[in-house]
């Protein structure tokens, strides 16, 4: 079996593990692959009972290791401007085309492709492979995989998280914490408003509501190696009604926090939270529903894992960046985090992703390297 990166890659992106649907078939391939190399892997169901974390561990795990951590799930490709099949992967020059190349099967077929040569050293402390599900979600999938870590291998030395960061180390992201709201009145006829309750109207006091908490947060703490250097709140989505004549019964609006590393953000929901619950006084349904949340990640550029990072690419990290991984997760656990990976985020989540061959290779020499720290640690 091939250990090349594109071509691990080439067959990642085959798997239409799109986030919240299965992953069964990813998570096989990836197990038979392990297998073939002598290395057996533990496949993690989540609670959804269709899609399930893997770990797998080179080298003793009862000694102190390092997390290469990775997801596996990838973005719907259903929008226009493919130039191919976004689920078979296709080459042009340098360039590997196709759903999840950077965002993150890349890190993924890197880190498979580096296991031999992992393999041959042999390590005196651990590289351990975590893949999860539904990151795009949230990161759904990873906190089940937490979960399970002190039966799986001694407490890490650290987690490299391979979201696509041009093999830059990044030291911070924010928090994010994610809600749909629904309420329910009372529909009728439009000639007799009277009669009914009108959820759309009374989602505009709720929206209000989140407008302002938004506005305050731009003046509010800062930190400022973030862009922005504040706290966010935005509404996504809002949708309601059936018809102009028709008092609409039901709204539901989906909105969004980003919060800086001092900041909870689910605290950020809380004034749109209570706005929406007030309605309740006016016999409105008020359904509150949490979709998702993590914790901003903050490391030190002092830290032994930022000092490695640096070691291992030769790029000094980056401060920060604004958008959110597992990372902060892993921190949460106890576990220091680093971000490091292929690609550039900057071509996720749209058509035409890619990732280069020659980034591949950069992001597996930097695992065979470490490989060689641990090799070389006691």
């Amino acid at each position: 079996m091939t250990t090349r990166a594109v071509d691990i890659l080439e067959k990642l992106v085959g798997f239409r593990s799109v986030v919240g649907m299965p992953n069964g078939d990813i998570v096989e391939w990836v197990v038979a692959y392990l297998k073939s190399l002598g290395i057996s892997a533990h496949v993690l169901p989540g609670p959804e009972g269709d899609r399930a974390n893997l770990f797998a561990t080179i080298g003793p795990a009862d000694k102190a290791g390092y997390i290469l951590s990775g997801h596996t799930d990838v973005v719907p490709a259903a929008e226009a401007g493919w130039n191919s099949d976004p689920f078979v992967a296709s080459a042009e020059g340098d360039k590997l085309y196709g759903r999840g190349t950077s965002d993150m099967k890349g890190f993924l077929a890197a880190a498979l492709a580096a296991v031999p040569a992992l393999l041959s050293r042999p390590l005196s402390r651990p590289i351990h492979l975590a893949f999860s599900y539904d990151e795009e979600a949230g990161c759904r999938g990873v906190p089940h995989l937490l979960a399970h870590l002190p039966d799986l291998c001694a407490p890490p030395l650290g987690a490299i998280i391979g979201e696509p960061s041009g093999m830059r180390a990044i030291l911070a992201h924010k928090g994010k914490a994610a809600a749909r709201l629904t309420l329910k009145g009372r529909s009728g006829h439009s000639s007799r408003p009277d009669l009914g309750l009108n959820a759309v109207h009374a989602m505009t006091e709720v929206q209000q509501a989140a407008v302002a908490a938004s506005l305050e947060l731009s003046h509010g703490l800062f930190e400022t190696e973030f862009d922005p250097p504040y706290s966010s709140l935005s509404i996504g989505t809002i949708s309601g009604g059936q018809a102009v004549n028709i008092i609409p019964e039901l709204c539901t609006m989906e909105l969004e926090a980003r919060a800086i590393s001092s900041v909870d953000p689910q605290a950020l929901l809380a004034p749109v939270r209570t706005a929406a619950e007030a309605l309740e006084q006016k016999g409105f349904g008020v359904d509150w529903q949490l979709l998702s949340s993590y914790p901003a990640l903050r490391l030190s550029p002092t830290a032994h894992l930022a000092d490695l990072l640096r070691d291992l690419t030769g790029i000094e990290p980056l401060a920060a960046v604004s958008y959110g991984t597992e990372a902060g997760l892993y921190q949460r656990a106890g576990i220091d985090a680093i971000i490091c990976g292929p690609g550039d985020i900057g071509r996720a989540h749209k058509p035409n992703e890619f990732i280069a061959a020659s980034e591949l290779a950069a992001c597996q020499a930097m695992i065979e390297a470490l490989g060689d720290r641990c090799r070389a640690e006691t």
